[in-house]
């Protein structure tokens, strides 16, 4: 289904990961110093996750373009085909996957810095996305602070697949920040290698990691329920970026259904878990696998809810032909919602950006 009208939010939109020469610039002398010194700035950094030759890494026909300045390559593929209004940028990066600790800090924040100054400052239409290193909590709320102030960044960057689940109470203090400053925690596909992509070992093709990330999602989403998240901060949402949608309805039965005889385990669980996770996760439509035009709307119907999922291209990933932007079997009656208005709920800043240009446009009109 192409698009049906203008304005949609973007909220899944991929720009390269910059190189570590891009990066020094943002980087103070030491790790400037460090990096040039013991030729870590020849590094690509590519993650493993999305190798860079990968066909699904980039599309061909936005792979093959003229030449022309990322950004404005950017605005031609990706912004003004599809009329977006806004659209979140996601910087998958390797550092996220350092040992580390302090290499992977600096890093990340040269790269929130290299989005604000190359992207944000030079296209209103976008929206950043913090990029913190998961291992180090304290430095990643640290990076939460320092930035929490720029309107721009409207959540945190994270992976599906790390060390530990994301709902350990470890990461409290994390989230204790994102509710805080009306961040969205965003959980995107990919991993940082610290155990294999499946839970019998390491596959051999890139194909099998890729399809094994919809189990990290399951796996993030029970998580995040026995570990009382959301009871702990009921402001707090998820995005889960290039998860799929198909796994959801089954994972939310059989998580009620276990839950039903395991909740004196978990007392602060204290209604359906399939409840909670429609409050408080959302998806992004692309990859939607399912096959056909039915089966997209049944899975919408099992979910319970047309509230859960939000627009995305994935760009430049290949999830789609063309301007064939939407699964075919959205119900009509969903596809505004889905759109546009399902995304101003869980992302707070979004919502207050809309109402002050309706405001302006109101004034202006006066």
């Amino acid at each position: 289904m192409r698009m049906p009208y203008g304005g949609a939010i973007d909220c899944d939109l991929h720009v390269a990961a910059p190189t570590i020469a891009e990066l020094l610039p943002f980087l103070d002398d030491y790790w400037r110093d460090q990096l040039v010194n013991r030729a870590i700035d020849r590094m690509p950094f590519a993650m493993m996750s999305y190798p860079p030759n990968a066909p699904i890494s980039m599309r061909a026909d936005w792979r093959s373009t003229p030449a022309a300045t990322p950004l404005d390559t950017l605005r031609a593929q990706a912004l003004d085909p599809f009329g977006v209004q806004c659209a979140i940028v996601n910087v998958i990066h390797g550092c996220v996957a350092l040992h580390h600790d302090d290499m992977a800090a600096a890093l990340c924040r040269a790269v929130n810095d290299w989005l604000r100054v190359q992207w944000l400052d030079r296209e209103p239409r976008l929206r950043g996305s913090i990029l913190i290193h998961p291992q180090d909590i304290a430095q990643a709320v640290a990076e939460v602070e320092r930035l929490a102030s720029d309107s721009r960044f409207v959540q945190i960057l994270m992976l599906a697949m790390g060390e530990r689940p994301l709902g350990r109470r470890e990461f409290f203090p994390l989230y204790a920040a994102a509710e805080r400053h009306g961040l969205v925690v965003a959980v995107h596909a990919g991993s940082t290698y610290r155990y294999a992509p499946t839970i019998v070992g390491w596959p051999c093709y890139q194909f099998e990691d890729y399809v094994a990330q919809a189990q990290a999602f399951e796996n993030q989403t029970v998580s995040l329920i026995a570990e009382g998240v959301f009871q702990q901060f009921p402001k707090l949402k998820f995005v889960f970026l290039e998860s799929g949608v198909s796994w959801l309805p089954v994972t939310m039965w059989r998580t009620d259904k276990t839950w039903r005889g395991a909740r004196p385990e978990t007392p602060w669980v204290d209604r359906w878990p399939s409840e909670i996770i429609r409050e408080h996760i959302r998806l992004t439509t692309q990859p939607f696998d399912a096959p056909d035009a039915t089966a997209v709307a049944q899975t919408i119907a099992r979910i319970g809810s047309d509230d859960m999922l939000l627009f995305a291209t994935d760009y430049p990933h290949w999830q789609f032909e063309g301007d064939d932007v939407l699964p075919d079997g959205v119900p009509s009656a969903t596809l505004r919602k889905l759109l546009i208005d399902n995304a101003q709920a869980p992302y707070p800043r979004l919502a207050q950006q809309a109402l002050g240009a309706a405001a302006t446009i109101e004034e202006t009109i006066r």
